[in-house]
């Protein structure tokens, strides 16, 4: 029976049985800037610190990851916090440290990792797994990945008119239905515009005995839209959680000017894209339009917010994947080699044909901070 991808979207993903609440989690399946390199964490680590700093170091500094698969970004957070967190030595005859400095972070943070799977067994006791987003936030809000996954309609424009497209969850093979509804016509008219060529519409089937894995393209007047409503309430809803601080989206997305004609909606499983058939067996997502997502974030935190590359997000944190000088491999060859690994393991973050695609979409919320963040 064929639904609207907002719903079947939601069933494959989240519903019972579904690709991110059941199994061993989205990392066997793709490849993401967490799963690629420490330098990850480290550069949101320093930017942990700057909020704290801008927040002027409060009694409890909560950082909440949302959409935390199996909290592989919260692990090494937590496990980065806690390894800084060397006692200083006191010099002869001083009473200690001065009672002008902050209390450590390690002694203020509070991790809460948000995901609907359960909780998995080696989670380590200092970070809180919940369902929701926790109210009353002070700190930092990160959404790594999150927002591609917030489950959305399709619409296809034909005869001067967007209509929904809907899908068979078993097959994923697509038919057109019926005209989208006031609000979700309004939001494309304001964020999808028609191109004034438009293309031939991409649909998958199953009806012509291709492999699962391949695309068809359906020749039929139109362009293809992603009804990127649902993502711009979910952002604002989380941005409603916070009290005070910064929250962070790190997705792939496009803007206003730069749609894609046919749509980014894709499948992965095992390492590799397949045909989206929301289904449950695969990962079924597509890019964020970041411009209106960060437009509905600045209503509600009412602070200018920073959109920026993962590429120059994480240059600016300190993560720039330049090679080390070749004159320390012969004073230190086996320090050369571990900074040449980490070098290579920042570049793979900031290449701007993979993951340093990413949108950075920075928004404070109701504290002032630097450039990075907002200017």
């Amino acid at each position: 029976m064929s639904m609207r991808w907002r719903d079947a979207m939601d069933r494959a993903l989240y519903g019972p049985g579904g690709f991110f609440v059941s199994g061993p989690g989205p990392a066997d399946h793709f490849r993401t800037s967490v799963h690629a390199s420490p330098a990850f964490a480290s550069a949101l680590l320093r930017l942990i610190h700057q909020v704290d700093a801008a927040l002027d170091h409060p009694p409890a500094f909560s950082v909440v990851d949302v959409g935390a698969g199996r909290g592989e970004l919260v692990r090494s957070l937590a496990a980065l916090v806690t390894a800084a967190a060397r006692p200083l030595p006191s010099s002869p005859g001083s009473a200690g440290p001065s009672a002008a400095a902050p209390v450590p972070l390690a002694q203020r943070v509070r991790f809460t990792a948000v995901e609907l799977a359960p909780r998995p067994e080696d989670l380590p006791e200092q970070i809180t797994w919940v369902a929701e987003i926790p109210s009353g936030i002070t700190g930092v809000l990160l959404a790594t990945e999150w927002l591609d996954n917030v489950p959305l309609d399709q619409a296809v424009h034909v005869e001067d008119a967007w209509r929904y497209l809907l899908v068979d969850p078993a097959s994923g093979e697509e038919t057109i239905g019926d005209p989208v509804s006031s609000a979700d016509a309004e939001w494309l008219t304001t964020w999808w515009p028609v191109p004034a060529n438009r293309p031939s519409i991409k649909k998958f089937s199953a009806s012509d005995g291709l492999g699962v894995d391949e695309k068809l393209l359906i020749d039929e007047v139109g362009g293809r839209a992603e009804v990127g409503r649902s993502r711009d309430e979910a952002w604002a809803d989380a941005l409603r959680h916070v009290d005070r601080g910064l929250a962070v989206a790190v997705d792939y997305g496009h803007l206003r000017a730069e749609r894609p004609l046919d749509g980014s909606l894709a499948g992965y499983r095992g390492g590799r894209q397949v045909r989206p058939v929301p289904d449950g067996s695969c990962d079924v997502t597509a890019h964020v339009a970041m411009d209106s997502v960060a437009s509905a974030g600045e209503r509600v935190a009412r602070c200018a917010y920073s959109l920026v590359s993962q590429r120059e997000a994480l240059r600016a944190l300190g993560a720039d994947g330049g090679r080390p000088p070749l004159s320390r491999a012969a004073g230190d060859p086996a320090g050369y080699v571990r900074a040449l690994v980490a070098a290579s393991a920042v570049a793979e973050l900031t290449d701007p044909a993979g993951l340093g695609g990413h949108w950075w979409l920075l928004q404070p919320v109701g504290v002032a901070l630097d450039p990075l963040v907002a200017r």
